[in-house]
């Protein structure tokens, strides 16, 4: 797998203007998808969360991450915002002031499995024992 090369000293979320710009994004499809713009029942059943939307160094690409509320349908919600990507791009344009509107991109927020798989793992007794004080050494 290639790696992305990042001029040093960059912030590896990317620059200042990258966060600026995909915060004023990532508001804007979380304002579209609450008041249910994109008149799409998939959608419209759903409570989508985006926790996060990173801008292509040129700002031309945004990569939309989503979760469903509880995870669930995670396909559904994917292949009807791609359905409607070419609304939700216009929509974006509209409502965020670049100079080219970011072709869009919707990918499922993995973080909160991780975060989850993290915590089962710190709660195995193998991991407890070994986070316990010793008392061997005390004595």
């Amino acid at each position: 797998m290639p790696r992305a090369h990042q001029k040093k000293g960059s912030a590896p979320g990317g620059s200042q203007r990258q966060l600026r710009v995909g915060e004023a994004v990532r508001h804007a499809v979380a304002d579209i998808l609450l008041h249910g713009s994109a008149h799409d029942p998939d959608l419209e059943g759903h409570i989508i969360t985006i926790p996060e939307v990173r801008m292509s160094p040129d700002l031309k690409l945004a990569t939309i991450y989503v979760m469903p509320l509880g995870g669930r349908d995670t396909d559904t919600v994917l292949a009807a915002l791609d359905r409607n990507k070419k609304f939700l791009r216009g929509e974006i344009a509209r409502r965020v002031n670049l100079k080219f509107a970011p072709d869009v991109r919707f990918r499922v927020d993995d973080r909160f499995d991780e975060a989850e798989r993290i915590e089962k793992l710190l709660r195995t007794p193998a991991v407890q024992r070994d986070l316990a004080p010793d008392s061997d050494e005390d004595q």
